[in-house]
Formats: structure tokens, sequence, C-alpha cells
């Protein structure tokens, strides 16, 4: 019954018609209206027989079907504002939904990171790079990942990005212990790994920020891992913020995953970089369902065509017995 009644609905709506109301409601609607403009024009009981010797007098057909069809008028009207009561919907413009990235940050802060970098240091470049990264990626969740010879998740992934402006003076290298001072990559790139993976929804990212080699990425281990992010389905970037040129391993996981490494000379370049991030990967788009709203002016404005037209009609085109 109910797979019957949707495909009724759904050829109503093919017609335009669409309620908040159930079948069963709108039927019974357009039922009553129906039988009450059937019983207009079946009715007896109007008509009064006036003897006349030799009256002229023509059947009177004509004007009959005129004061019949004005009296249609009314049930016309009855089913209109029934329909009205039940409320008729319109699809309303389709709604553009932002689809969020997932994008985990992870941040060296091993001791060479307070190498001279541009007015500051590597880390205070890094990160307020990150900070102005925010401005144009609004919508996105974002989390934070500090590395050196240990991991910490600072941040998790959420789209309230005001956590990671706090996030500044508590990790810089030259005061924060609890991670040693080392630099291990493919640890915290695991690390960061399990973190996205429990995100279903959305694209996964990594930004690799850092300005050293690694050695647990050698002995293939960074091809191991290119392999098992392009199966999540993982892309990593990769800021080189150190001397000369990107680690090749580092390159293998950018490559492998469908990400790049960048090397950016002066504060100026570190900051372009976030922008190529962002252009390689905007923001997705999706195109929702475009949710239903209330469509009573043209039912109104049908109603009170109606309703005017029946009212002009009492002047002139009505049943009168005399």
């Amino acid at each position: 019954m109910n797979s019957t009644q949707d495909a009724v609905i759904d050829n109503l709506r093919g017609f335009g018609l669409d309620f908040s109301a159930r079948l069963p409601v709108v039927a019974a609607c357009l039922a009553g209206t129906l039988l009450f403009g059937y019983w207009v024009w079946k009715r007896r009981g109007r008509r009064i027989a006036v003897p006349y010797d030799g009256s002229t007098a023509r059947s009177g057909k004509g004007r009959w079907f005129l004061i019949t069809s004005a009296e249609t008028l009314l049930p016309v009207l009855t089913g209109i504002v029934l329909l009205i009561l039940c409320v008729p919907l319109s699809s309303g413009s389709p709604v553009e939904k932002r689809s969020v990235s997932n994008i985990q940050f992870c941040v060296d802060s091993s001791g060479s990171m307070t190498a001279r970098f541009g007015d500051g240091n590597r880390y205070d470049a890094s990160m307020a790079a990150i900070n102005e990264f925010l401005n144009y990626r609004e919508g996105d969740a974002f989390g934070l990942t500090f590395f050196a010879s240990g991991v910490v998740h600072w941040c998790p992934l959420t789209t309230d990005s005001s956590a990671f402006r706090c996030a500044i003076p508590f990790m810089k290298p030259d005061q924060q212990r609890a991670i040693g001072g080392g630099t291990r990559i493919a640890m915290a790139l695991r690390s960061c790994r399990e973190v996205l993976n429990e995100r279903e929804d959305g694209d996964k990212m990594i930004i690799l920020v850092s300005d050293g080699a690694s050695g647990d990425l050698m002995g293939g281990t960074a091809e191991q891992i290119a392999k098992q992010f392009v199966a999540d389905d993982i892309t990593v970037y990769c800021i080189h913020i150190g001397g000369g040129s990107v680690p090749p391993d580092i390159l293998t996981i950018t490559g492998g995953t469908g990400g790049d490494a960048f090397l950016p000379g002066d504060v100026d370049a570190f900051e372009s970089c976030f922008r190529k991030i962002d252009k390689m990967r905007p923001a997705k788009i999706e195109i929702v369902e475009s949710e239903k709203i209330d469509n009573f002016r043209p039912w109104c404005y049908s109603a009170l065509s109606v309703l005017g037209v029946w009212c002009l009609s009492l002047f002139g085109l009505r049943y009168t017995p005399w």
C-alpha cells in the first residue's frame, strides 16, 4: 500500500502537485470537490414548470449551462481552499554544501626548527603560515600534530580553528621536552594516518612541515608508507623548510600519494606554498537535494481569482425560480 501511495504521490509531483499532507488527505479533498461539482450538475429540483398557452419560450439550455458553470465555481473554490490547507509545497533552490576536507598538519618540533628564518625562526614561520592557511580554508577540519623523537596530537580534527592559534606558544622547540629533539618522520606520518583513518567522510590530507631528513624512512620504508597511504586515499604534501634539497624519501611519499613537496626560501615563499596546496586541492562543493518550501502564492492567487469571478457571476448568472 505504501509503495502504491508513493507512486501516486510521485505522479502528482510530476504535474507540479506536492503537499505536506499524505495522499489519503489530498485524495479525500479532491474526491470531495469532484462529488460536489458532480452534484451541482446533476441535481434536480431547481426547475419550476409554469404553463403558458402559446408560449414561444425556448428550453433555456444555454442559460442553464452558463448558470451551472457559474455555480461550479463554488466547489472549485472549495477544492482549492482544501488543498491550501494541505500545505502545497515546491522545490527550493538547490543547496550547495561544502565537502569537508580533513587536513592533518604534521609539524616538526625538533631542535633544528629554532634556526633563523625571516624575522623569527623556522617554527614561528611555520605556525604563522599555517594560521594564514586556515583563513582561506574555512569549513575544513584541521588537526595538529607535533613530532620530534616522539609524537603528540595536540589538536584533534575539528572545524574550529581557534585551537590552532592558541597552540603556538606551547610547543616551541626550545621550550618543549616531552617529545625529544630528534626527527622521526615515518613515525609521525603513521601516527597521523591513524588519526585520519578514524574519519569516514571527506578527503584526507597530511601537510608535513619539517627541516630535515629522517633515518626511519630508509630501507624501503618510504615506499611502504606511500603504498599504505594510497590504499587509505591519503595525500601527503611536504614543505621542507631546511636548507638544501628535499630528501628523496620525502619525494617518494609525496609523489606516490599524489601530493607534492615545496622548498621555500623565505617567509613569502613559505606562505605561497600553502596557497599552491590550496589550489591543488580546492574545496569540493556538493549539490544536495533542495528542501521543500511552502508554495501558497499560486494557490492563493487561483482561489482569489475564482472567488472574484464567482462573486461577479452572482450579478447575473444565478438560478432564480421566478
